[in-house]
């Protein structure tokens, strides 16, 4: 009973609807000869007769057998149209794609990049999670956005690299480069000990500055917001600055830091779909364009 093929179950269809093999033939661009053949055929391997045959102009009938194949046969027809048509629309960049992010890029490339997918392929399906998590889980997105490489059976993009920059509060830094020295036992608002921060705080340490952390958050706005009321600066990479106005001012350091890398990351050897595949392409695109 594994034989069955749909072109023949096709046929049989086109018989029933037509009632006549000589015009489910001209229906489906076939001779009588092959509709019949493909009929024997689809007979032969379930073992019974599918039409009784008056003979004539008479239409042809199905047999009980027929009525039970028909049925099965007409919802096999329907769910490999659906297949095939759900195959062309993930073909056309129409499925799901999981992207994992972080707060800095959630805010200056995420956006971008989901108008981008959504005016190519209206109907795709997005999902983001933000999480930064060491290392990051690569396997349970389709894409992830890091901030540094990751050792592990991980493929990478690089994308930019984004430099570290002091902000401060308007007037309490002469315009212009700020020395490093500078910051040696100054107040300073920082991220939480992990993630980026520690490389942070080793430059730091190689410089022999000693800076005095006095609030430590995860949030860009909320560091941002302690700058500004004056509890102390804070050393962050420029893509987290998005929400900078005339009360600070933003400076580079001598020495500089190294800049933090930002990349693109995925399970080694993932085949993407067409709408992933894309993603990447636009995210290289849209990085290019950042300051």
């Amino acid at each position: 009973m594994t034989d069955i093929e749909l072109r023949h179950l096709a046929t049989m269809t086109a018989v029933v609807d037509e009632g006549s093999f000589s015009r489910a033939a001209a229906r489906l661009g076939y001779t009588q000869s092959t509709v019949s053949q493909q009929i024997a055929a689809l007979e032969k391997t379930v073992g019974g007769a599918l039409f009784d045959r008056p003979g004539g102009p008479r239409p042809v009938r199905l047999t009980p057998l027929g009525q039970v194949v028909l049925a099965h046969g007409r919802d096999l027809l329907t769910r490999t149209r659906a297949m095939v048509d759900a195959i062309d629309r993930f073909r056309a960049g129409e499925g799901r794609i999981d992207i994992g992010t972080f707060q800095s890029l959630s805010i200056a490339l995420l956006p971008r990049l989901v108008v981008a997918l959504r005016e190519e392929f209206p109907a795709c399906d997005i999902r983001l999670f933000e999480e930064e998590s060491d290392p990051p889980r690569v396997d349970d997105v389709d894409l992830m956005f890091y901030d540094g490489r990751t050792d592990g059976d991980v493929e990478h993009r690089k994308l930019l690299d984004d430099p570290y920059v002091l902000v401060a509060r308007r007037g309490d830094f002469p315009t212009g480069v700020v020395p490093l020295a500078d910051l040696h036992h100054a107040p300073m608002v920082a991220w939480p000990a992990d993630c980026d921060q520690p490389r942070i705080e080793a430059a730091f340490a190689r410089a022999g500055v000693h800076p005095r952390i006095v609030f430590r958050s995860a949030g860009n706005d909320a560091v941002l917001s302690m700058v500004r009321a004056g509890i102390g600066s804070a050393v962050l990479p420029r893509l987290a600055l998005s929400r900078v106005d005339d009360s600070l001012t933003v400076h580079e350091l001598d020495p500089a830091f190294p800049p933090r890398e930002i990349y693109l990351l995925w399970r080694a050897g993932r085949t993407h779909s067409p709408l992933a595949a894309r993603a990447i392409e636009l995210a290289l695109d849209i990085a290019a364009t950042l300051p």
